[in-house]
Order: C-alpha cells, then structure tokens, then sequence
C-alpha cells in the first residue's frame, strides 16, 4: 500500500499498523500529560493538534493515500457525515483524510481534514471513496484551555485578535497537554504549558477570554456548544492563517512531522520492493515532533534554504531560457525583415533609374496639370475662405443697427404709473377717496395718451419693417453656408480675433500669389533665353553661367509656390481656423436675433399702442353708463311680477269648482312665453353684466365702487356665472328624486333646452366658498374653448327666501356611464372615445389646478355613445371631504391607496378613479396597470398621449337589436378582465400595492 508493487505481506502488515493506530486513538487517558504539537486554531481557547508520538502514523497516512486516491472515483450520491473520504488540498494537491461538515451546494461541500483540524470547501470531484483499514479515528485532536471560555459579547476584532495570539503561541510547536476532561463532542479539555510558559494564563491577561464558574465533569460534558457549521464557516473567514492563506507554503501545505534519518530507515525497511520513499520539499521544513531526533533544527534550517536557493536557480534557469528562446525567435524576424528591406531597396533603385529617364518630362506635364487648375481657381473668389461674408454681415450690423426708441422708456415708465393707479382704484373701498384717484388716473391717462402718440411717431418714422427683412435675409443666407450655430456666450473678444485672423489670412494669401507670380515669370525668362540659346539663327555664344540660371531651382520654386496658393484655395481649413470663423458666425447669428427680438418687441408694443390709441380715445374722459343693464334689471322685474300673477291666476283657474280648460290652456301659453321673455332677458343681463366686467377690468376699476346696487363684483367674482334674477319659482320645475335622495333635484326646460336644477344647503359661512369653486370650475370649462371634457355649469343663483343655493346645468338623461353600460355596453371603439373625452376632462381640471376627488360612475357622461366628459362635483364640499366617501363600482373601491392612508387627494387619486372606471379592454390593458399601480406619476396629459388613443381604429357598429350577440360580448368583456383579477383583489382588500 505504501509503494506501487507492493506484496500482500506489506498489506498485511499496514493493516495490523493501521490497527495500532486505531488502538492508540481509542485510548482515553485523563489527568495523564501528554506532548502535542498545534496543527490549528480555531479561536482564542480552542485549537487542534497532533500527538508527537505519531508522527510515523501520519507519514504512512500520507503516503497511502496518495497512491490510492488518485484512482478512486469520485464520490456519487449522498454523502454520510460519518463516513472518512480523502479529499485533494488545494494548495499542495495532495490527499489528505476528511470528513464532510456540510453540503454548501450541489458541487460544494465544507470538509475537515481530520489528522489536522482545518477546513475547506471543495467540489464533489475531489473526494473520493478510501479503503476500510484507512477508515479509523483522527490523528489530531481537538482541544480547550481549560477553565477559559470567550464572552458571549466579544467583537469581532478582539476575536480574530485572540485567535491569532493563541496561534502564535502554540501553532507548531511543541506543548504539554494536562489532561482535565472531555466534552461531549469529544473536545478535550485541558491545561496547556509550553516550556514554563501557562498559555491559558497569557490568554486570560490579553483579555482574548474570561474564567469559567467551577463545574464537575459532568457540566463540562454538556457545555453548550455553538453549531458546528456556523463555527467552521466562521474559522474560514478567520485572519489566523490556514493552510491557503499562510505565508510561506512549505509551512503548512503539508502535515508537520521532523523526517528523521532514523524515520526514513525504518520507512524503508517497510517497503519489501525496496524502492526509497521521495518525499515533497516541504517534508524537510516540518518541526521535529521527535525530542529523540538527532537532526538539529539549525541543520533543518540549512536545507531548506539549500532548498529555495536550488528553487530559486531553477526559475532564474526557466526564465533565462525563455528570454533566449524570445530573442532567437526575434533575430530571426529581423533577418527576414533585412531581407524584405534589401529587396524593397533594390527595387527603388531601378524605379529611380528608369525615373532619371523622364524626370524633367514629367516634372513639366505635372507643372502644366497644376497650372490649369490654378487659371481656373484665380477666376473664383475665394475670399469667403477669409470670412469675407461674416465681414459684410458684421458691416451691416454695424452700421443699421437698430437700437430702442427713445420714446419707448418714457411710455414704459408712465404706463407703469397708469397701472398703478388702476390698481388703487381698484383696491379702494370708499368713494370719495376714489373719486380722488379717478381724477389723478384720468390725468394719467393724457399723458399715457401723448407718450403712445409720440411711440407711434417715432416708429412709423424708422425703417423697422425693412431693417427686419434686412436681417432675416442675412440670416437665411449665412445659415445656408454654415448652418446651425452652437451656442456660446457673447463676447466682442471673439469678433477682434476674428478680425486679426482675416488680416493675417489675406496677407498670407497675398504674399504667396505674389511669390507664385515671380516664379512664373521667372520660368518664362528662362525659356525665353533657352530659346535663343538653341536658335541657329542667333549669332554669337549665350551659354555662360550667368545667362543661364539653374532650372531645377527655378522648377523646385514654382512648383512650390503653386502648390501653396492651390493648397490656400483648396485645402479645407483648418480645426483652429474653422474653430474661429464658427464662432464668429455664432456671434453674428446671436447679434442678428438680438436685433430681431428687439424689432419684434418694439413692433408689439406698436400694435398695443395703435389700439389702446383707439380705444382710449373712445373712453378719455368718459365714465361708462349703467342704464342700459338698470334697464333690463327693470324689465326683468316687472315680468317675474307679470309670471308670477299668471301662476297665481292658473292656479286659482284649476282649483275652481267649474275650471275651464281652453282658459287654463291660454294661461299656460302665457307663462310659457313669460318664461322664455324672463329667460331672454336674463341673457341680456349676461351680456351686458360681461360688456361691464371687461370695461371695469381693462379700463375703469371703479364700477363696482361707484355701482354697488348692480353687483358687478359678485359677478365678476363668480366668473359670469352668478345671477341675481332668477329664482327657484320661476322654473316648471319636475322633482328628480330617482337620480338623488340627498338633495333636492328637480327638471326643467329653459329656451327649448333640458336642465337640472340641484340644490345645496349654504350658509354665511359656504356660500362663498360654493360661489368660489364653481367659479372655479366655470373659469376652467371656459378658457378650454370647447374641448374641455367637463359639464358647462349655465347659471348659479342664491334663494332669497331660503338658505339653498341652486346650479342650473345641462340635463342628458340615461347618458350616465352607469345607465349606459347597463342598457347597452360601449363597444371597444366607443369605449376609447368616451374614455379619451373623461381623460380630457381630468386634464382641464387639473391644469386649472382643480383635483375633482369623486369620479363615479353616475358623474361620467358618454354623449351619444362616442364622447366623454366629466361631471360637476359637490361645490359645498372641499376636496378632502369629496375624496374620503367611498364611491364603489361593482365590489372594486375607487379610493386609491394613498388615499386610504391618510394621504391628500392628488390628481393621481382622479387618475386611480378613472383608471378603475376605464372599460377594460385588451387595447388598454398597458394604461390601466400604469394607472391603478400605487405611487404611479402618470398625469391625464399622459394618459390623452397614451398608444391606444392615438392608434387608429376599426369601426364597428353595434347592433341593439340581437340580443344574443349583445349577451356574447358582455362574456367575452368578463375573460378580458379576469387577467386583472389579482390586481382588484388588492383594491377590494385595500391593500396599496399593484403588481400587474
């Protein structure tokens, strides 16, 4: 077992070995010392380690196992705690003895290496099964100091800090052991010594652990005991160094044992094949575990340093080996590149041989193409490549530029005072005081009148008109060459350095033309005088070193001075000569729409004062009359008197014991056309109430100061929708006590058109607040302009016998959402109408600042199937009143969950109501889980945006008349729905979170 080949004689004598070992772990002896050596730490007073006596035993362990285990296979199934495996060390991979602590993951297990009380994760694949005469108990014991435990409440820190003193005082070393006792877990417990030294003692000063109450044995057996795992996971993480985490590998790769000469005889005469155990390197640094040795421990040190230099030497080899082989490997490269580099050579020399031939022929034909090209590029100007058009735009700035008129300040400053003095006339409470400030405003007014006069003059007299098409056909100009401008801030900085640019630029360019113009002329000379040199014809000589000049210079300088001016003309600019002419365009660009924005505001303020110059001519000095609405008001009262006798006339007619009919029918056409007269002239009322409101709002303050007995103010603060003529009595009013049991609620026809009349309970206290909000309301229905999505309120008016207050609104029987579904449902495309309608209803609210708080379903409307608007609320209660009643739809409640924990009403909780209002449908499934999803953000502006309100859409057309199809889609309606089921359950259990 110990060597491969071995007989059965050396089996059996393993075995009867292994058998001792067994025999001497079994045997327990208390109060008896015994002489260890540390293999392990766990904490400040416990640790594991190694009988000296059995150092031999560990060395065959070792030996055993590394021939047996590489050839087992690797564990399958479950593993017993119980059982002993070997398990591959992964610092020194070798086999070492463990047990399994625990199953960390399908292919992590935690293990304790037995014979030496570490730990250490491994995969499945490195544990493998060992023979039975290996399976016996473990080499190294655990061990605690005794009387010592650790505080229950020690840090962190101070722990690692006591594991580590500990170590350092019996990590590999040599130590007494007194036996006192044994736990349950077969810890022993006993007083450790090392040399004189009681290590319990040093352990206790340092504080690392405290005393023990005296216990019996028995107490000390059922110590309680941490779980075993979590202080083996915690060892893991300790700082004393375990086998992987120690400084030198050597140290504790491998199990400590002093490998005596004496120890590898008696190993070798063990070995019937005669074949020498070779021990790893770190076998000759362990301790002596043998007192007996007669190895000292300086020699030890010797050898192995012996041995780390030979290491050492060995890298140092390696390493040298490979620089050479590096090196060869590149001179090997550079030769191949001297070679490419000689044929290159070779190569240019016969490419400049045959080049000589026709240097001069090609010199001139590349000559003639350059200068062709320079003919035609001195027909172009090219002077825009200098800024040239950023010069003409910053010429033309400067010298139209437009500047404020003068007269402009002085109308702003006494327009200043004109409003000001409307102000206080409009905050003045007593007339005299007004009277005072009219006059002071109307002498205002002639001074506001001259200074427009003189704006206007001014103005008209400048060329405003064409200084703006000046400047806006410089701008589309400049931006058609270099389009969008970057911003940047506006500094005259940048336009001096554009200027010293253009300077250097153009005498630059100027130089090197000039420069290309002698060379040319140069040139031209020098074939004029070759010429002659070469005509027979001339007599005499002409070929002396002054007539004739050196043609390649002269070639070389054109050549040059050619290829300069083409590169100045065709050559793209530059980063920093670009950087400087896009920043001088943003300059230019940002003055033109500077101007631009000024002409523009001088132009407003023009048309302003062109038709307040009008109007103030109509109203200087004059105070607007109130006879005309005085008028109506009168009219008005003498038919509501007429109305009423009639009533009273109709009355008496039917409660008589002989009434006639054709009478009482004559009446009754009478009231009617009372009615329709009161109505009309109620309208005229309006009218002329909202001519006032825009005269006292614009141009005289004080109406309602001087004309208190009209009540402009009340109308003005109601927002035109308070009257004061029209009373509950006059209406044909039909009492409506199906559609609201909580307050009166009555039908009427008013100018052919059906109204609801509701009535409110007010007193001093509400009824301002009721006139406020549905002013309000109003205010925001009307500046939507039509496409407001919400219920027109038409009148507001106060009782003067009873404290109620009545709002008269449009009637649209059975078109409720309630009464519509439960009729006939919309079908899918109908429903995105109506829903888009209710949508930007929310959305005129909220913009107007106005939270609705109780949409339900008998205050959304669908008007003819296909448009959706939002119903009034109950103006007598705030919004945290409207929002806390619990409205229902079906079993699903329409308070949002933010609501339900105390928080404000918020346009989200009008979004979560219409969320759960919105019929469901396969098209709308995204938006209504954006809705009703808590702490959503979504607004209604958002929700109008939503995809399946800008897709178009299939038209279909419902047919009411099969019943059946109509019973078909309310089932196919019920399977869309039930996918949100989850989702209603929360709502219906109040919970405040969706996850849809």
């Amino acid at each position: 077992m110990w060597v491969q080949g071995h007989s059965s004689r050396a089996s059996a004598t393993e075995s009867v070995s292994f058998s001792g070992i067994v025999q001497m772990d079994e045997d327990t002896h208390y109060d008896k010392v015994e002489d260890v050596v540390g293999s392990h730490i766990e904490d400040a007073v416990t640790f594991w380690a190694q009988s000296i006596n059995r150092n031999k035993d560990i060395m065959k362990i070792g030996c055993s196992l590394s021939e047996v285990c590489p050839q087992a296979s690797s564990v399958l199934g479950n593993l017993d705690p119980n059982k002993i495996y070997g398990g591959l060390f992964s610092e020194d991979q070798c086999w070492y003895r463990c047990k399994v602590l625990k199953i960390i993951s399908v292919e992590k297990c935690l293990v304790r290496y037995i014979d030496y009380g570490n730990t250490e994760i491994l995969n499945r694949s490195d544990i493998v099964e060992i023979p039975l005469e290996l399976q016996f108990s473990s080499v190294a014991k655990k061990y605690k100091l005794w009387g010592l435990h650790i505080p229950s409440d020690q840090e962190v820190t101070q722990f690692d800090q006591g594991t580590t003193f500990l170590g350092s005082l019996i990590f590999e070393k040599e130590i007494k052991m007194r036996i006192k006792a044994t736990s349950e877990d077969g810890t022993v417990i006993a007083q450790a010594e090392y040399g004189s030294v009681d290590i319990g003692e040093e352990v206790l000063k340092k504080g690392f652990a405290e005393k023990c109450r005296l216990a019996s044995r028995t107490d000390i057996c059922e110590e309680k005991k941490l779980d075993p795992g979590q202080l083996v996971l915690r060892n893991l993480k300790s700082p004393i160094p375990l086998w992987g985490h120690r400084s030198n590998q050597s140290t504790f790769s491998r199990p400590k044992g002093h490998l005596s000469e004496k120890m590898t005889l008696d190993l070798k005469d063990e070995n019937d094949a005669g074949n020498l155990i070779t021990f790893p390197k770190e076998s000759l640094a362990v301790g002596d575990f043998n007192l007996g040795s007669n190895v000292s421990l300086e020699k030890i040190k010797q050898d192995q340093k012996l041995i780390e230099e030979n290491e050492k030497l060995k890298t140092e080899k390696d390493a040298l080996l490979e620089s050479y082989k590096a090196l060869e490997l590149k001179v090997e490269q550079i030769a191949q590149e001297l070679q490419q580099e000689k044929a290159a050579a070779v190569d240019l020399t016969n490419h400049l041989e045959n080049t000589l031939k026709t240097c001069i022929d090609t010199r001139m034909k590349n000559l003639a193409a350059k200068m062709e090209i320079l003919k035609e590029m001195r027909h172009v100007d090219i002077s825009v490549r200098f800024g040239k058009d950023l010069s003409d735009a910053i010429q033309v700035l400067d010298e139209g530029c437009f500047t404020t008129p003068a007269s402009l300040n002085g109308l702003e400053i006494i327009w200043a005072e004109y409003s000001l003095a409307q102000e206080n006339i409009k905050t003045c409470e007593y007339v005299s005081e007004g009277n005072i400030l009219i006059a002071q405003r109307n002498e205002m007014q002639q001074k506001l009148y001259m200074s427009v006069e003189d704006f206007i003059l001014e103005v008209d007299e400048s060329s405003l008109n064409k200084r703006l098409k000046t400047l806006q056909d410089l701008s589309v100009s400049l931006e058609a060459v270099y389009g969008q401008a970057k911003e940047g801030a506006n500094s005259d900085e940048i336009l001096k350095k554009f200027y010293d640019w253009k300077c250097d630029k153009r005498e630059e360019f100027t130089n090197v033309r000039s420069e290309t113009d002698a060379s040319l002329h140069r040139l031209v000379a020098w074939f004029q005088r070759t010429l002659k040199v070469f005509d027979l014809s001339v007599e005499g000589s002409l070929i002396s070193e002054d007539a004739m000049d050196n043609i390649d210079e002269i070639l070389e300088k054109t050549e040059s001075s050619v290829c300069k001016e083409l590169e100045i003309a065709l050559v793209d600019q530059g980063d920093a000569d670009k950087e400087i002419i896009s920043n001088t365009y943003s300059q230019v660009l940002q003055k033109i729409h500077s101007e631009e924005r000024l002409i523009a505001t001088v132009q407003a303020k023009y048309k302003d004062s062109i038709e307040f110059k009008k109007q103030l001519i109509e109203y200087l000095n004059k105070s607007p009359s109130v006879d005309h609405l005085l008028s109506i008001k009168k009219t008005l009262k003498s038919l509501k008197a007429l109305l009423r006798w009639k009533l009273v006339e109709k009355n008496n007619l039917e409660e008589s014991d002989d009434p006639d009919g054709s009478q009482i029918e004559k009446i009754k056409e009478e009231i009617t056309q009372l009615r329709n007269n009161v109505f009309q002239e109620i309208y005229h009322e309006r009218e002329e109430y909202e001519m006032l409101t825009s005269l006292a709002q614009k141009w005289f303050p004080e109406l309602p100061l001087l004309h208190p007995e009209i009540g402009l103010l009340k109308y003005m603060n109601s927002g035109g929708l308070l009257t004061m003529s029209l009373e509950r009595d006059l209406l044909d009013a039909e009492p409506m006590k199906e559609l609201s049991s909580k307050r009166p609620l009555v039908r009427s026809e008013v100018n052919g058109q059906i109204i609801l009349l509701k009535g409110y309970s007010v007193d001093v206290d509400t009824e301002a607040k009721v006139i406020e909000r549905a002013a309000t309301y109003h205010r925001a229905w009307r500046e939507a302009e039509g496409d407001s999505g919400l219920l027109p309120l038409i009148f507001l008016f106060l009782c003067k016998s009873d404290p109620m207050a009545y709002l008269m609104v449009p009637y649209y029987p059975r078109a409720n959402l309630n009464a519509v579904q439960a009729n006939m449902p919309l079908n899918s495309e109908e429903t995105l109408k109506v829903m888009k309608g209710v949508a930007q209803g929310l959305h005129t609210l909220h913009k107007a600042d106005i939270i609705h708080g109780s949409l339900h379903q008998n205050n959304v409307f669908a008007l003819n199937r296909e448009q959706g608007i939002v119903g009034d609320f109950d103006f007598t209660k705030s919004v945290s009143q409207r929002a806390s009643v619990n409205m229902m739809v079906g079993d699903l409640s329409l308070i949002s969950p933010e609501l339900k924990m105390g928080k404000p009403a918020s346009p989200g909780s009008d979004l979560y109501a219409y969320g759960c209002l919105l019929l469901w449908d396969d098209k709308v499934k995204s938006l209504l889980c954006s809705l009703i999803y808590y702490r959503s953000s979504m607004t209604a502006e958002q929700v109008l945006n939503a995809e399946c309100f800008l897709m178009p859409k299939e038209k279909s057309v419902p047919n009411p008349e099969k019943d059946t199809e109509y019973t078909l889609y309310k089932k196919e309606e019920e399977i869309k729905t039930e996918n949100l089921d989850k989702c209603m359950e929360k709502t219906r259990n109040g919970e405040a979170n969706f996850d849809c």
